[in-house]
């Protein structure tokens, strides 16, 4: 009975956290992965998993974790890579979104979270607020100050192609 309501909220859940951990971790490769790892931490914690009031809650907040220790574990090891992200290119996604994804990866951590979860997964302050762990207030700050660095980067880099296109 416990698998049967995995599966369900698998088939339904799954593809949403994707699209909402993207924006998080700013890789789409790096979101599957941190949802397909909450799904399996959500195995043997069959009972908090089921007792939750939101099971998609439950696996976005153990999905953003997930990303975010494995985030602090490899900033510890930084000074091993030659470079701590790589932009890749994503045959499959129109210009505009990875131009919007290379942006966000030059925002801080928190306030690409904020940003993700708010205005991608389309999440009401309040919930941003439950699954970061951080008071609504603190949510509002990092989505004025993301959306402000968030304009200034996508600004420079337009600046620059205009640049490019003219020379």
């Amino acid at each position: 009975m416990h698998d049967d309501r995995l599966r369900e909220v698998y088939a339904v859940a799954y593809p949403r956290l994707v699209v909402q951990l993207v924006g998080v971790t700013g890789n789409p490769a790096e979101a599957e992965d941190v949802v397909m790892e909450a799904f399996a931490r959500a195995v043997p914690r069959r009972s908090s998993f089921h007792d939750a009031d939101n099971p998609e809650a439950w696996l976005r907040t153990v999905a953003v974790n997930v990303a975010r220790s494995r985030w602090r574990r490899m900033l510890r090891w930084a000074h091993v890579l030659p470079e701590l992200v790589t932009p890749t290119s994503y045959a499959d996604l129109p210009e505009e979104r990875l131009a919007l994804l290379a942006a966000l990866r030059q925002l801080p951590a928190t306030q690409r979270e904020a940003i993700a979860l708010h205005h991608l997964a389309d999440l009401p302050v309040a919930e941003v607020a439950f699954t970061l762990g951080v008071p609504e207030g603190t949510v509002k700050a990092r989505l004025a100050r993301g959306r402000a660095a968030l304009a200034e980067v996508l600004t420079d880099s337009s600046k620059e192609e205009d640049h490019a296109r003219a020379d």
